[in-house]
């Protein structure tokens, strides 16, 4: 059983905890607000190159990019986004379950031996992968790239993925992350980045029924050449915020979890406290009384 001298000391333990849980909570809540706005600055951009592309697209003419070309797949690319920080509860794990999902997948549609390269981002989920030592899967790591990483790096990194697209190095290029849905909601999420898909792109662009007044120069194709990678650099920048904001809201949850946890095992605790004083003074109390008796 444990003296009183324990139990306050475990009590105060709990205290400090709670505490710490609960400035933990208040920043991540802070980061994830900070990374809505960062989104929601996003947006226009990428809406504007969607009503472009919507322009472009209503031409019906044949559109030619090393992008949106589909070839014999021989080489696999798999970026997937993890965190850099732990005490995100289930958040790396689930990313690596479907991360392994999709090697089952790969082999099953392009063949067991076909070479797989991993770009891994963030630490929690490159030591996990790295860990796993699965056959014909190659993991890379590139300096700078981290789930922390600034914009001009996510352009550096998508400017590498496309590089080694066109020169022929990698066939298919598919990324893996967290989308955001809300503080509460996650949902693991695969995109294929390379090559584009132009039904993709017709989906989520504006298309528009006459472009009569509208003279593109030098010629829709050119124009379609240079709109397509600032278009995948801007989902690859959405990409990566989405993936920080659905790491920082699993880490408020986790964190609210953790203070929940802390305050109802501090009321217990605090309750057997209370009881052992009670039972410590009750016993001083009924010696005194038989001491006096004595007498």
């Amino acid at each position: 059983m444990a003296t009183l001298r324990e139990l306050k000391t475990r009590i105060g333990s709990v205290a400090s905890t709670e505490k710490i849980t609960g400035a933990m909570k208040m920043i991540s809540s802070a980061k994830v607000h900070q990374n809505e706005q960062a989104l929601r600055k996003l947006q226009p951009f990428k809406d504007k190159l969607k009503s472009i592309m919507g322009h472009i697209l209503a031409t019906d003419m044949n559109f030619h990019s090393p992008l949106i070309t589909n070839r014999e797949v021989k080489h696999v690319s798999v970026v997937v986004f993890g965190s850099d920080d732990g005490l995100c509860g289930a958040y790396n794990i689930n990313i690596l379950k479907g991360f392994l999902y999709h090697i089952e997948q790969i082999r099953e549609n392009y063949g067991k031996e076909t070479p797989v390269t991993v770009y891994p981002v963030g630490k929690k989920i490159r030591k996990a992968i790295e860990r796993l030592r699965l056959p014909n899967v190659e993991v890379k790591t590139i300096d700078g790239v981290d789930s922390k990483m600034g914009g001009q790096v996510v352009n550096s990194f998508t400017h590498k993925l496309q590089d080694s697209f066109s020169a022929g190095e990698t066939d298919y290029v598919e990324v893996i992350y967290m989308k955001y849905l809300s503080m509460s909601r996650q949902r693991l999420t695969d995109e294929v980045l390379f090559p584009v898909s132009m039904q993709g792109i017709a989906a989520d662009a504006d298309h528009v029924e006459d472009n009569q007044l509208y003279i593109f120069e030098p010629d829709p194709n050119s124009i379609f050449n240079e709109v397509l990678p600032m278009f995948v650099l801007s989902t690859m920048q959405e990409i990566t915020i989405e993936n920080r904001s659905s790491e920082q809201a699993a880490r408020v949850m986790a964190m609210q979890s953790a203070n929940d946890n802390a305050k109802k095992l501090l009321e217990d605790l605090q309750l057997e406290y209370n009881k052992l004083r009670q039972q410590s003074i009750t016993t001083e109390l009924l010696d005194i009384l038989g001491g006096q008796v004595e007498r």
